[in-house]
């Protein structure tokens, strides 16, 4: 973090930054700016919102910089390089799903790791990262064969990661609290349509079902959506962002997740609406799989690969109530433009139809 003191003619130009960020923010962002030497002006900043958070709200911040752009006709047209950060304000009611400094804790020993973004500064509802040069995946990238090779490469590299703390499963302790914290908060006729009384049971079913199968525990993203993907387009290195849900889990769980991820577009029209026809097939799933055991260097045998696809396939029902209750939690104590409870249901239909097949 930077603190740089006598700013104050910063701090009275923060206020112009504009509404979208918050005062402390501005504040920060000021001061970070002033340490930079080649700002042209710390006064000078850029707000730009960028779509695709649902939990969070999260912003570039520019400034110019007192250097040309990086090829000879940017300089010639008098243009100058861009100094960015980015902004991350913290969405309502997140401490119903995770513990901030938790997450924070993580960010830092991510990054310490080389796995992600440097954290510059931090305010009472957000923080201030570093602003990677990289490009977000998009929806269609998830389907394309080699950056599916990519990413299952990365996050076995992720799973690897010694990260500090307790290395027991959350999934069940999570979809408990998160099962309480929904029935407190749905009126009785939204409860009883959603089916939360009939949870508990599935989830002591599901635990049962795991009970043989997670023997193969890793830290886990349990959020891996093609927006907190982003890929270098010049060396074709991957980097994971966003570490809101990490944690200890069955790595078939945090495989799952990013497969029924598939069936979203969240920069559509509609994008809580999802699509379950590009859920990956069994040939998709079997690249993946086999690219993820042989990272080792080591070819995986057919058993291998069938025991995790196997236990892949049981977490995805895992993963539909996660989200599920997330929606349903959301929808009560978030403002951010998204049809959550319409999510949410979509989830819980997934879960009813797809479990008499895979539970027999």
């Amino acid at each position: 973090m930077v603190v740089v003191d006598n700013l104050s003619q910063c701090a009275r130009a923060a206020e112009a930054a504009g509404p979208r960020i918050p005062k402390e923010a501005r504040r920060l962002l000021h001061e970070l700016a002033a340490a930079w030497a080649d700002v042209a002006d710390c006064r000078a900043l850029e707000v730009l919102p960028l779509k695709g958070a649902m939990t969070n709200e999260v912003y570039q911040v520019q400034w110019l910089t007192g250097f040309p752009g990086p090829d000879g006709e940017a300089e010639r047209r008098g243009e100058r390089e861009v100094r960015k950060v980015l902004v991350r304000i913290y969405g309502d009611g997140a401490d119903l799903f995770f513990d901030r400094e938790d997450e924070v804790r993580t960010f830092e020993c991510m990054s310490r790791h080389g796995q992600g973004p440097r954290l510059l500064g931090r305010f009472p509802n957000g923080r201030v990262e570093e602003f990677i040069h990289a490009r977000t995946l998009s929806a269609a990238d998830l389907r394309d064969p080699e950056i599916s090779a990519l990413v299952a490469s990365k996050l076995r590299e992720f799973h690897n990661l010694d990260m500090p703390g307790p290395k027991f499963v959350l999934i069940w302790d999570r979809l408990r609290n998160w099962l309480k914290t929904a029935k407190n908060l749905c009126p009785p006729e939204e409860a009883k349509e959603l089916r939360l009384d009939s949870l508990e049971n599935e989830i002591t079913s599901l635990e049962k079902e795991f009970s043989g199968d997670y023997h193969w525990v890793g830290f886990c993203h349990n959020d891996l959506q093609y927006g907190n993907i982003m890929i270098d387009e010049v060396t074709n290195m991957l980097t994971i962002i966003d570490y809101e849900y990490a944690s200890f889990n069955p790595v078939a769980y945090d495989i799952a997740n990013h497969f029924c991820e598939m069936a979203a577009d969240y920069h559509s029209a509609k994008p809580h609406i999802l699509d379950y026809n590009k859920y990956p097939d069994i040939d998709e799933q079997k690249r993946f799989v086999k690219t993820y055991l042989s990272t080792s260097g080591d070819e995986p045998d057919a058993e291998e690969v069938e025991n995790l696809l196997q236990s892949i396939e049981k977490c995805m029902l895992a993963s539909h109530l996660v989200w599920g209750l997330w929606g349903i939690i959301s929808d009560h104590v978030n403002d951010i433009d998204f049809d959550y409870k319409e999510y949410a249901r979509q989830r819980f239909d997934q879960y009813w139809q797809k479990k008499p097949a895979i539970l027999t």
